[in-house]
């Protein structure tokens, strides 16, 4: 009878054929992502349906990448005689590393693929991205976005306009292929949370003083 079959099955085995409506939601939910992600990759490639906003969307994407940003911070950093100046650039530079080693991290656990349609020719790339969880384009994004919001003066437009760059940003890493959605979602919110990270262990020349002395 089946019900003994079953009771002669190993635990593990049992549960595989009565599978949690936990694992049924999530594997619902993955098949949703990717079929979603692939749907939304209009400028995977120059054949995809949007193919040829594609150079805009690399252009968009170089913004978003984090050797500019590093470069940039470090030489601001080096031409800034303003203590009040430098101190928020050495902060947005703790930031900038902040996300790339904790990026690197979980891609290196999760070790998501990219999606099948993504064309690998991405602006200078390390060996964990060719993994896809979480996308570091938009933690990034998100961390600068709240960082820049919080610490630089800006116009009410110019506020905007970084809100804006972060989410097209974000939104350009699943119209190119690069990453599914839950990719960009989490980035996103781990972007937010480091930010936390970064106000809480905010560097100043009181609570680092050597650091300070070096500029």
């Amino acid at each position: 009878p089946a019900g003994v079959a079953a009771g002669l099955l190993p635990e593990e085995d049992c549960m595989k054929l009565n599978p949690s409506f936990v694992g049924i939601a999530l594997s619902s939910l993955l098949a949703i992502d990717l079929w979603a992600s692939k749907r939304l990759g209009v400028c995977a490639g120059e054949g995809s349906a949007w193919g040829s906003a594609r150079p805009l969307m690399k252009v968009i994407e170089v913004s978003g990448h984090g050797i500019p940003w590093l470069l940039g911070t470090f030489y601001g950093l080096c031409q800034s005689d303003s203590s009040a100046a430098r101190e928020v650039l050495l902060n947005l530079l703790f930031a900038l590393l902040l996300d790339l080693v904790m990026v690197a991290v979980v891609k290196g656990l999760v070790k998501r693929p990219r999606p099948t349609h993504n064309k690998m020719d991405m602006f200078v790339t390390i060996s964990v991205d060719k993994y896809s969880f979480p996308s570091g384009h938009a933690t990034r994004a998100a961390l600068i976005c709240r960082f820049v919001l919080r610490h630089l003066v800006l116009a009410v437009p110019l506020r905007v306009l970084v809100v804006l760059w972060a989410l097209i940003v974000s939104i350009s890493r699943v119209m190119l292929g690069r990453h599914n959605m839950t990719d960009v979602l989490f980035g996103l919110l781990l972007g937010y949370m480091l930010y936390g990270v970064v106000e809480h262990c905010w560097l100043s020349p009181a609570t680092a003083p050597t650091l300070f002395a070096l500029w």
